[in-house]
């Protein structure tokens, strides 16, 4: 069985011992769908996971779920500590200003420009004046690589990675604590991933900063994770299997001797083929 209670395989010395987020026997249900069955999960200050898997297995309910944007059917979500469940909703909002979320399709305001995008955050939690603003504006952009050039612009003139690397310099406004990204790399082309790759590392070596990433691109998942775990469809599993079918570093995940893992990283479509060639069949015998 897997253990995502496990300690952090990164350096995180000199950083206090609360761990940064735990969930502890978590649930979560969308009408009859279950999607989340008993996640135990403790990440501690300083590392990046990453959460891999099919689509519909449920990454990036539980990305939400770590933050408080849906709330578990059962369970407690703790950030800092603190359960999240028994926050007012002024300090909930509050605690939300210490992490950045860099959305899969960047999320970005179309009517606002882009320096009035990545202003939004400061502007609607702190007191700082307009050149004060502006100024931290611009560091941002610069630090994922844009020019001022582009503060005037709208989100519909900027390319697709331009676009992502807006979303992650808002998500850095306000110096979080703990990032969060879903799908960073998707529809991207295999340069430009890159790009936000090495920016996901540079924000980690640059910041004290705890991440989570979402993300289908193997790439991804070996070059910027501190450990890797990888969920499985409920509806593909024994009532009594772990969610969580792998839990441990990118070159542990390379050696795993899980075909469900395997096939996964590798891309190949095996096993999974043969059962959707099968799902149709009986679909269609269902129909005489």
């Amino acid at each position: 069985m897997v253990d995502l209670s496990s300690t952090s395989r990164s350096d995180v010395s000199g950083r206090p011992d609360r761990p940064m987020i735990e969930l502890r026997n978590v649930d979560m249900t969308f009408g009859r769908g279950h999607v989340l069955r008993n996640i135990n999960l403790t990440i501690p200050r300083g590392q990046t996971l990453v959460i891999i898997g099919e689509s519909g297995c449920g990454k990036t309910v539980l990305l939400k779920t770590i933050i408080g944007l849906t709330r578990p059917t059962r369970g407690q979500v703790l950030f800092d500590g603190k359960d999240l469940a028994q926050l007012s909703e002024a300090e909930l909002a509050r605690e939300r200003t210490r992490y950045g979320f860099v959305f899969q399709l960047a999320a970005l305001f179309d009517s606002m420009t882009i320096g009035q995008n990545v202003a939004f955050p400061l502007r609607e939690h702190t007191k700082k004046s307009l050149p004060e603003i502006r100024e931290i504006v611009l560091t941002r952009l610069a630090e994922v690589g844009l020019p001022e050039a582009v503060m005037r612009k709208k989100p519909a003139e900027l390319s697709g990675g331009m676009r992502k690397r807006v979303g992650l310099a808002r998500a850095l406004a306000l110096n979080p604590e703990l990032m969060l990204y879903d799908e960073p790399t998707t529809g991207l082309d295999p340069i430009m991933s890159d790009v936000i790759n090495e920016l996901i590392l540079r924000t980690r070596s640059a910041n004290p900063v705890t991440s989570v990433v979402v993300t289908h691109d193997m790439h991804t998942a070996r070059k910027v994770s501190d450990r890797v775990i990888m969920l499985y469809p409920l509806s593909r599993l024994k009532a009594d299997e772990p969610q969580a079918i792998f839990d441990g570093t990118a070159q542990e995940l390379d050696r795993s001797r899980d075909p469900r893992v395997s096939q996964f990283v590798n891309g190949e479509a095996g096993e999974r083929l043969m059962e959707l060639r099968q799902l149709s069949s009986s679909q269609s015998l269902r129909k005489y």
